[in-house]
């Protein structure tokens, strides 16, 4: 009877603890990853490469910021970051026209990469260090 009382009690702590386990394991995974501060991206288009420069504030999941390239001068920028998912844009004018450039990639500690879409015009792959 006390060997019933002792499986039964385990069973009862396994099944109440494991699901607490799993709940805490995968609410750590959902962090959003740490990209706050100055990033310097390298841009690869058909047009050719570019070297731009981002600098982010984060709360949460949002994030806020400034871009700086010589294509498009200064321009600020949103996005969110969703675990290591990471997608920020803006908006800017280009030989008249307005178009919404948008990178989306993936980041780790110390580096980023993805795919940046201009608008219409085109799209392309970049690579970020964080400074």
């Amino acid at each position: 009877m006390k060997r019933i009382t002792l499986l039964a009690t385990m069973a009862v702590a396994v099944c109440l603890g494991f699901p607490a386990l799993l709940f805490a394991h995968s609410a750590a995974q959902d962090k959003p990853s740490d990209v706050a501060g100055k990033w310097a991206l390298t841009v690869q288009t058909e047009a050719g490469t570019g070297t731009p420069s981002v600098e982010f504030k984060q709360d949460g999941e949002t994030l806020t910021g400034t871009y700086s390239s010589q294509v498009f001068g200064e321009q600020k920028v949103t996005g969110t970051i969703k675990g290591n998912a990471v997608t920020f844009s803006f908006t800017a004018s280009l030989e008249g026209n307005t178009v919404t450039v948008t990178y989306s990639g993936t980041v780790d500690a110390s580096s980023m990469k993805g795919k940046v879409t201009i608008g219409d015009l085109g799209e392309g792959t970049f690579t970020g260090k964080r400074q």
